[in-house]
C-alpha cells in the first residue's frame, strides 16, 4: 500500500491533523460597509475617507465571543482563526503602535482578548490572522496592483509614495505580531496574509511593483513568531523557501493531497515537506460580511466539501462574517446547524481521519464514493456522495472487510453478491476484486452524506 505521511503523536502539530474542521472570522471595519472585505481596493476608497466614515460608528454591541465558539464547537470545528488586522489596517486589538483600532472606536475595548479567552473555555485551539499588507499605514508602499490608488497614473503613485518608507513599515509589522504572540498566551495558529512579489525578472525590493519576502522582512518574522510561540503553526503566505507548517489552496478543492500550493508557494521553496493543508473556503464569495450575496452553499454541498477534504488529509476552515454588531448571521448560523447535526452522528468519519492507502476507485454506475481511513481503529470510512440505488461495489476491497455499516445508525448492510444476482448474470458488471454492498433503495432521510463503516480485517 501507498504510505500516506502521517505526524506523530507526540508532534505539537498532531492536534491539526486530527480536527480537520475549523472556522475562519472575518471581521472588521468592512462589516459595516457589508459589501465585501476588499471594499477598499473594490471602490478604490482612499484610506482617508474609508477611516472617517467607519471608525466612529464601529461599535459591535451584539458582540458574544462566547456564543461565536458554541456555534463552532456545536458544528464539529475544532479551532478558529480571527482576522487581528485585515488589508484595510483597522485592529481590532489595542496596539501601542496605532490609533487606528477598536479601542478608539464606540468598542472602546480590545476585541481579541475575549476571543482568545472564550475559545479556550470552550476547548478550541486559537488562531490569530494577520494582514502583512495596509492599505492604510503612512509607510505602505502604495503599488500598481492592489489597494484603493492602484489604478493612479505612474506620476500620482511617485506623489503619494513620497515620504513613505517601506523599512519604517517593517517595523511596524514586526512590532504588532510581537504584541500578538506575547500578549494573550499560547496561540497555535499564526495565519499571515499575503505575498504578492514582483515578476521574477523585476527587483525583489521594488515595492511598487509588488510585495515578497524582501517587504516583510519574512524570514526574520517568521524566527521571530517562532521564538516567542515554540510550538505554533505558522502558514505558507510569507514567500518564503522554508517549509511551512501548512498549506492553504483558497477558494479551490484539490482532488489529491497537495505538496505545494501554487497560489502562495514561491518558487524556490521546498517541496512536498509537509502532509497539512487546509481548504480556506467561504459560504458564498465573500470573507467579510456581504449583506446582499445571495449565492451561498447549502449545507449538503458543504458536508460533501469537508468529506472530500478529510478523504485527501486536508482541513476545511469555513468562514464566517459576522455583522457590524458583532453577531454572526442566521443564513451561516442555518448552514453550520445542519453540519453540526451531519457531525454529531459521522464525526468518528472526519476527526482523527485522513487519506486511504491506494483508496479504490467508485464501481457503481452513478455512484461517487470518497473514504476517510482511521488508522488507529483499522476502519474505512465510505462517504456517498451521491445515492447509487440498491447496489454499491467498492473495488479492491473483497476480502479485506469483516463487517459493515451505517454509521448514523449502526444498521447492517449485506455484503456480497446476491444469489438471484449471479443467477441472472450480473455479476459479470462487477468490478473485479470488489466488496458488493446491498443499500436501501433510497438514502437515509435527512442525511446529506450518508457514511458506511467498513470494519477491516
Amino acid at each position: 500500500m501507498t504510505p500516506i505521511p502521517q505526524l506523530p503523536a507526540n508532534h505539537p502539530h498532531a492536534w491539526f491533523a486530527e480536527a480537520r474542521f475549523g472556522m475562519f472570522v472575518h471581521w472588521g471595519l468592512y462589516s459595516l460597509g457589508a459589501r465585501h472585505e476588499w471594499l477598499s481596493h473594490a471602490e478604490e476608497i482612499p484610506p482617508a475617507e474609508y477611516e472617517a466614515r467607519y471608525l466612529k460608528h464601529f461599535n459591535p454591541d451584539l458582540y458574544d465571543p462566547d456564543e461565536w465558539m458554541r456555534i463552532a464547537a456545536a458544528a464539529g470545528m475544532k479551532y478558529v482563526v480571527l482576522t487581528t488586522k485585515h488589508h484595510e489596517g483597522f485592529c481590532l486589538f489595542d496596539s501601542a503602535f496605532t490609533d487606528y483600532k477598536a479601542t478608539n472606536t464606540p468598542a472602546r475595548r480590545d476585541l481579541i482578548r475575549p476571543y482568545v479567552e472564550a475559545a479556550r473555555r470552550h476547548g478550541l485551539r486559537v488562531g490569530l490572522y494577520y494582514s502583512l499588507i495596509d492599505w492604510h499605514h503612512p509607510d505602505f508602499i502604495i503599488d500598481n496592483r492592489i489597494g484603493p490608488h492602484r489604478n493612479a497614473s505612474p506620476e500620482e503613485r511617485a506623489r503619494l509614495n513620497a515620504g513613505r518608507d517601506q523599512k519604517r513599515y517593517i517595523a511596524y509589522l514586526h512590532n504588532q505580531v510581537r504584541e500578538l504572540m506575547t500578549n494573550y498566551g499560547k496561540i497555535d495558529i499564526a495565519f499571515f496574509d499575503f505575498s504578492y512579489a514582483p515578476p521574477p525578472d523585476q527587483p525583489q525590493d521594488d515595492f511598487t511593483l509588488g510585495k515578497g519576502r524582501h517587504a516583510w522582512d519574512a524570514q526574520r518574522l517568521y524566527d521571530m513568531v517562532r521564538e516567542l510561540q515554540p510550538g505554533i503553526m505558522i502558514n505558507n503566505r510569507l514567500n518564503l523557501p522554508n517549509p511551512p507548517d501548512f498549506l492553504t489552496p483558497e477558494q479551490y478543492l484539490p482532488v489529491r493531497p497537495p505538496t505545494t500550493d501554487k497560489e502562495h508557494t514561491p518558487p524556490d521553496a521546498v517541496r512536498a515537506t509537509t502532509p497539512l493543508w487546509e481548504a480556506c473556503q467561504t459560504f458564498s464569495g465573500s470573507w467579510g460580511y456581504y449583506r446582499d450575496e445571495h449565492t451561498w452553499r447549502d449545507a449538503p454541498e458543504l458536508i460533501r466539501t469537508l468529506s472530500i477534504c478529510a478523504s485527501n488529509s486536508g482541513n476545511l476552515i469555513l468562514n464566517v462574517g459576522p455583522t457590524g454588531r458583532g453577531e454572526i448571521e442566521p443564513r451561516a448560523k442555518e448552514r453550520l446547524a445542519e453540519i453540526g447535526k451531519w457531525m454529531r452522528h459521522h464525526q468518528k468519519a472526519i476527526h482523527g481521519c485522513g487519506a486511504f492507502p491506494d483508496a479504490p476507485v467508485p464501481g457503481a454506475p452513478g455512484a461517487h464514493v470518497v473514504y476517510t481511513y482511521d488508522a488507529k481503529l483499522n476502519r474505512l470510512y465510505a462517504h456517498i456522495l451521491s445515492w447509487p440505488y440498491k447496489f454499491l461495489a467498492l473495488p479492491g476491497l473483497l476480502g479485506r472487510v469483516e463487517y459493515a455499516q451505517f454509521l448514523h445508525d449502526a444498521s447492517e448492510i449485506k455484503m456480497g453478491l446476491p444469489e438471484w444476482f449471479v443467477k441472472q448474470g450480473l455479476d459479470t458488471q462487477v468490478p473485479e476484486n470488489s466488496l458488493f454492498l446491498t443499500l436501501p433503495a433510497t438514502a437515509p432521510e435527512n442525511i446529506p452524506v450518508p457514511v458506511i463503516e467498513l470494519f477491516l480485517k
